[in-house]
């Protein structure tokens, strides 16, 4: 019922009928780290290019919402306008505050700033002060957690992911006044294992650093986002970005981010749903480091082969299909190797 309800209030904002359903469910995050900072053109973005995005986001046909508020709204079935945008912003460097901040500010765009709090505790030179992130969080920004060292949770054990966790809600709650329930995992690193530890310690959502798109049917424990660098932030990816529509899965195989030398090269398996099973033969995947997969398919189920093992660290799938409209449905997948 919900979702019909959305249907005809997509059609009387004026959203074409074959996309009204999309629209009442789906949404995108992008994710920033450094501004104006050209030392480190793997994290940061050009001013001139954050700028570009931001002129952006402020055409009508985009609604930019609090990180919080889309999720909510996911997870109970409530409408979002079509062309929904998240933003999010990891580690609290500096240049956050002195950059990024006063023009979002200026345009009124809220945004959420995920913090590992050892870095602050230990005023590092180029990250934020508590009093600036108090600052931030006095004029409606989202705080998130992204631990207190930063650690690579995936491959820690149980026992130090725990004691890390808690001991950046122990800082929070002291500087704070309350602890995130909110996380974006470091390095966008990630594991079942890691999930089900993370809403042990009151995390309700959380996000990685794999392309994609929120909708009502994501894991809201491990949710998509697309980063915007030097290399990956001009204005042509950045509105293919913030207008891709969701693939929607299902049976996903293997279910565990995390891999081993039993399961790697993993055979990627899920099955689409309606509506991008109609048109599945216009799937593309692509792997790190490899290029286009190799796609079987069986019906709406489909198997990614791969040409060798990922090599240890971070390894990705990207899974896109165009659509007539000019949008792209998109799911990443990112994976974890452990070194050997």
């Amino acid at each position: 019922m919900t979702r019909l309800i959305a249907f005809y209030l997509a059609l009387a904002a004026g959203i074409g009928p074959s996309t009204a359903l999309l629209a009442a469910d789906s949404a995108v995050v992008v994710m920033y780290h450094r501004f104006g900072e050209s030392a480190y053109p793997s994290t940061n973005i050009k001013l001139e290019q954050f700028e570009g995005h931001l002129r952006e986001l402020s055409k009508p046909e985009y609604s930019v919402l609090p990180i919080p508020e889309i999720v909510s709204r996911l997870k109970s079935g409530s409408p979002l306008p079509d062309r929904t945008v998240g933003i999010s912003i990891d580690d609290a460097f500096l240049s956050v505050y002195q950059k990024a901040f006063p023009r979002l500010k200026k345009m009124g765009l809220p945004f959420t700033l995920f913090i590992a709090t050892r870095p602050i505790d230990q005023k590092l030179k180029g990250y934020m002060s508590w009093d600036q992130i108090r600052e931030l969080k006095k004029t409606g920004v989202t705080i998130g957690s992204q631990t207190n060292s930063h650690l690579h949770m995936a491959q820690a054990t149980d026992s130090d992911n725990r004691i890390d966790l808690q001991a950046s809600n122990s800082r929070f709650r002291a500087e704070l006044g309350e602890t995130p329930n909110i996380i974006a995992y470091p390095y966008g690193e990630y594991s079942l294992a890691v999930g089900r530890l993370s809403q042990e310690e009151g995390l309700i959502t959380g996000f990685g650093q794999h392309s994609g798109v929120l909708h009502s049917e994501a894991d809201m424990l491990y949710l998509p986002r697309w980063a915007m660098n030097e290399n990956y932030g001009d204005i042509k990816r950045f509105k293919m970005a913030i207008n891709a529509l969701p693939l929607t899965i299902a049976e996903i195989s293997p279910a565990d981010p995390l891999l081993s030398a039993t399961n790697n090269p993993p055979i990627l398996g899920f099955t689409v749903k309606e509506p991008a099973a109609k048109k599945l033969s216009n799937l593309a995947c692509y792997a790190s480091r490899q290029g286009k997969a190799r796609i079987e398919r069986l019906g709406r189920r489909v198997e990614i082969r791969l040409k060798a093992p990922f090599a240890s660290g971070r390894a990705r799938i990207n899974c896109t299909m165009p659509t007539q409209s000019g949008r792209w449905r998109w799911h990443g997948f990112q994976f974890y190797v452990p070194p050997s």
